[in-house]
């Protein structure tokens, strides 16, 4: 199955449940199926001029469906499987440096095996770069703050990460 991740928060006209996830500072995502079929999806069911209208059984994908639903169980076992997303993830800007200082909490996982730095320049939709860092809760980067965004992950001993935590300015 292709996924695509769409940057946006949703479609335009309609809305999914995850909206509400969001504005409670959950994190949320959406699946959708590409090519809708408007007259039965976001409709009330009903009969106009011989034309069924609305979300019925008879015009549901089964064979799509199954497929979405084995992508959420490899997505759900993958992040099961992944240490915590690192706390505390700040940025250093309490002064001016052409490199950066990002420091974090470590985790309590006991396969936790270390972390990496990650980055991608602003204009980019996904992380470009890693940076292997090792076991500690604080790194300098040769890369300047101004440029760039960073993230910081968890990874265990057999090499699953968690989701990055995107560092917030402080000290």
């Amino acid at each position: 199955m292709r996924v695509r991740v769409i940057y946006r928060r949703d479609r335009y006209l309609r809305g999914s449940d995850h909206i509400s996830f969001l504005r409670e500072g959950w994190p949320a995502g959406r699946f959708t199926e590409p090519n809708e079929d408007f007259a039965h999806q976001h409709q009330d069911v009903r009969l106009v001029d011989g034309v069924q209208y609305g979300d019925l059984p008879e015009f549901c994908d089964f064979d799509y469906i199954t497929r979405v639903a084995l992508v959420n169980g490899a997505v759900l076992w993958s992040l099961a499987q992944a240490p915590g997303t690192p706390k505390g993830a700040t940025v250093v800007t309490t002064n001016l440096t052409n490199d950066t200082t990002l420091r974090w909490q470590r985790g309590n996982e006991p396969d936790l095996a270390g972390y990496e730095v990650v980055w991608r320049e602003t204009t980019a939709a996904e992380w470009q770069r890693v940076i292997p860092v090792g076991d500690v809760t604080e790194v300098t980067v040769d890369l300047s703050k101004d440029n760039v965004f960073f993230g910081v992950r968890a990874v265990d001993r057999d090499g699953h990460r968690s989701p990055v935590a995107f560092p917030r300015p402080g000290s």
